[in-house]
Order: structure tokens, then sequence, then C-alpha cells
């Protein structure tokens, strides 16, 4: 696939406020810093449509962008040590829930994770939610220019065998990188295929 337009259509913090076209959504969610604004920048070749900043935390609402007009890409807020307080942290977390939870038009997660660190709990228990709930989610292992090979491949299997700890399987995993453009084509053509499988 490649986008020929991607463009921001609204930011709000209530599921029911958020877009009432049917098109199929694919949200983005990880960690505070993780990446994700430099990732969806780099999927849509732009170099600003999601805000990036040194400042973990910095996306603080549902961000909806319409991408080639027949499908969203969703940007959420990151979870975990962002610099805010406790009573915002908890209006993040409910507005997430409420979105995974509501949201008709999602049709897959991808739940964004630092390849250099090893597997936190806090990605560990958020995947285990979506589980749970039964929200069907894959993994974007992000940041893969910054290791070596084989360091990637340790770190990778250490998140399958802690997953598999209570998995049958391990869900779908990309290795990307915003740098060199390592993955786009791979996550685009598996949103490809899965927007050509609904239609």
């Amino acid at each position: 696939m490649k986008i020929k337009s991607a463009e921001f259509i609204i930011s709000n913090s209530e599921v029911a406020k958020c877009p009432k076209d049917m098109l199929p959504e694919y949200a983005f969610i990880g960690r505070s810093n993780v990446g994700k604004s430099s990732l969806i920048n780099m999927l849509t070749n732009q170099k600003n449509l999601a805000k990036t900043s040194g400042k973990p935390g910095k996306t603080q609402l549902i961000n909806h962008f319409l991408i080639n007009k027949n499908w969203f890409l969703v940007d959420l807020p990151g979870y975990g040590y962002a610099r805010v307080s406790k009573s915002t942290k908890k209006i993040f977390q409910k507005f997430i829930t409420n979105y995974f939870e509501k949201r008709k038009q999602l049709v897959c997660a991808f739940v964004l994770v630092d390849c250099r660190h090893e597997p936190q709990k806090i990605d560990t228990e958020f995947m285990e939610w979506l589980g749970v709930n039964q929200i069907p989610f894959n993994i974007i292992f992000t940041k893969a220019d910054k290791l070596k090979p084989q360091a990637l491949k340790r770190n990778i299997s250490k998140y399958q065998e802690i997953l598999l700890e209570t998995w049958e399987e391990c869900p779908q995993h990309f290795i990307t990188s915003s740098s060199d453009y390592r993955g786009k084509e791979e996550l685009l053509n598996y949103i490809e295929e899965i927007n050509q499988s609904i239609k």
C-alpha cells in the first residue's frame, strides 16, 4: 500500500465524539516515549502529522487521521511514566479503556514496544487486558536501528517467552525503525490486506 493522503480529522477525549464513519480503524498505542509519533510520521510520509516531543506524554487525546480516504489511523495517548498528574492519568486510562471497549470500527490495535528494553510489566499487562477483552492486536517493536541484530532477536524472544506463559500463541509482530524505514512496507501491506478482506 502507498499512502497518498493523510489528514488530521479530530482530537478528543470522548469516544462518542469520534468520527461516525464506519471506516476501518487501526489504533496505535504504547508506553510514553516509545517512538509512536515518529512511526506514524514515517508510515504516512509526513514530518509533522503526529507531534513528536522529547517529553514523554505528548499525545493526550484520541487523534484520528484519515488515510487514503478509506481508513483511520488512530493515535492514542501513551501509558506509563508520562509526567502528568495521577488524576490526569486516571482520565487517560478511562477514555483509552472506553475507546477499546466501545469503538466498533476498531479492526486492530498495534501495541508499540521499544525493542531496546527487557519486557516491561506495564506492556505485558496491557496486552493481557486486550486479550481478555478479545481486542485483536499485534506488536510493533520500535527503534530497531538502535540494536545489533543478535540483541534485537534476543529481546524479541524474551517477549515471546513471557507471552507464551499465558497465551497459546504469540500475536504477530513487526520490527520497525522510523530512522531507516524498516518495517514500513510490511506494516502497510498488512493493513491493506485486512482492508481488502473486510470490504
